[in-house]
């Protein structure tokens, strides 16, 4: 997919459909037959959008078993565990697209992507769906330009087929037709569609290694090749081919994805322990705030405890035995004045200290509120970030040579083995 340096390049992937239970599964996304998808970039709104060369006129596998009745297909011979469904994917990178104009840009060239197909398959009758599907959207380039941005790309539906010569047997009557030409069938075969084909040296005679055997170019590089070539003499002169050697054309929409969200993964965990920095900020605040509150408190106490109460300065003094007056000893006389002096200094620091507990039982409020704020938005990173970190923390190893295994594969793994969506995967392209 994009490499991000200005180069756009074509990009064709075949999928083997194993099981009938695959190819429902494409059947349902190419086809948009879900409710809901796995995959949160599709918009189900533009999903009217998405361009049919070729509508299925019903089921996949119905529609090959129709095909098999009125003589199209041939299965004679075929293992009941062939593979008899492709699905041919062809894509450009997102960029190519939005810099062109869009979407009529991009039916314009995937209705030419089609005439390819129809001649890499061997002819229209043996597709059975082929949809460019415009309701993706990339999330990646929609986020850093600002607006919303789609990923274009075509899915193609086939039956591999080849055609094969049935020979008479020895067996036969007339020996002048043994080992001659019976009949020529069309015969479902994935093995002989795409078996890999010789390198040709420039008079067009095969390239011998030096053990004397072909030197075989994989179909797979065949199927690039062809492709490309298929689109620049279209009129699609600023395209390239996928690199040859490089992991590029083997990079999927799927690994892309996985790319993308290793690096969400990464800010995202920057994100957290962001947050997490600026919670433990917030609680040693908070503490520091409630250390002087608890200060103000005991001070306050023992001002309290120091100031005499109105009932013990009332109880001083006796009354004199004529008249109203009040006699009190010179040692009470001189107490009483130490106590109103004392009395007077308490209440002056009484007040200071209400007015400083005042304002400290409103710092304290405020850091309160940031410190839930920010713990709230704590938990909420931490929980979207959960599930990584806990594969990170329990196989980091793992977890980081898996996410680096899809991205890095090499030529060899997708030419030898089948590609990297397999059974029981949904094809969120």
């Amino acid at each position: 997919m994009a490499r991000n340096d200005g180069i756009d390049r074509t990009v064709a992937r075949n999928q083997d459909l194993e099981t009938p239970a695959d190819v429902a599964k494409v059947q349902e996304h190419n086809e948009r037959e879900k409710d809901s998808y796995s995959n949160q970039d599709i918009v189900p709104e533009r999903t009217a959008l998405n361009v049919h060369f070729k509508s299925p006129t019903d089921d996949y596998v119905k529609m090959f078993e129709q095909m098999e009745q009125d003589g199209v297909i041939s299965t004679r011979g075929l293992k009941p565990d062939a593979v008899k469904y492709g699905e041919l994917i062809f894509d450009v990178n997102s960029a190519y697209f939005y810099n062109h104009g869009g979407y009529e840009f991009a039916k314009q060239f995937y209705a030419d992507a089609y005439k390819a197909a129809v001649e890499i398959v061997g002819g229209e009758q043996y597709i059975l769906s082929a949809v460019m599907h415009a309701d993706e959207r990339n999330q990646a380039m929609s986020e850093a330009l600002g607006e919303d941005v789609y990923h274009y790309h075509l899915h193609v539906v086939y039956i591999p087929v080849v055609e094969k010569q049935i020979l008479w047997s020895k067996r036969c009557k007339d020996e002048s037709l043994r080992g001659t030409v019976k009949e020529t069938i069309t015969q479902v075969s994935r093995s002989k569609k795409w078996e890999s084909k010789p390198v040709l040296d420039k008079d067009g005679n095969p390239m011998l290694n030096a053990k004397g055997k072909k030197i075989l170019k994989s179909s797979y590089s065949v199927l690039q090749d062809d492709f490309f070539h298929f689109m620049r003499n279209a009129g699609y002169t600023d395209v390239e081919r996928g690199e040859r050697g490089s992991t590029e054309e083997h990079l999927t929409v799927t690994q892309f994805k996985v790319q993308a969200e290793q690096q969400r993964l990464e800010a995202v965990t920057g994100q957290v322990a962001q947050a997490k920095r600026g919670l433990e900020n917030a609680k040693a605040a908070t503490e520091k705030q409630k250390k002087k509150l608890e200060a103000l408190q005991k001070e306050t106490k023992t001002a309290k405890t120091v100031a005499l109460t109105v009932q013990e300065i009332e109880t001083m003094g006796k009354k004199a035995t004529f008249g109203n007056n009040i006699t009190l000893t010179p040692d009470e006389c001189d107490t009483l004045k130490r106590y109103a002096v004392n009395g007077i200094i308490a209440n002056a620091d009484n007040k200071r200290l209400k007015e400083k507990l005042a304002s400290a039982e409103k710092t304290v409020s405020i850091w309160k509120q940031r410190y839930e704020a920010v713990s709230e938005k704590y938990m909420e990173l931490k929980q979207k970030a959960q599930p990584f970190l806990d594969a990170l923390e329990i196989a980091s190893e793992r977890v980081r040579a898996f996410i680096n295994s899809i991205l890095i594969r090499g030529k060899e793994t997708q030419e030898h083995k089948h590609p990297a969506q397999k059974r029981g995967q949904d094809m969120e392209l």
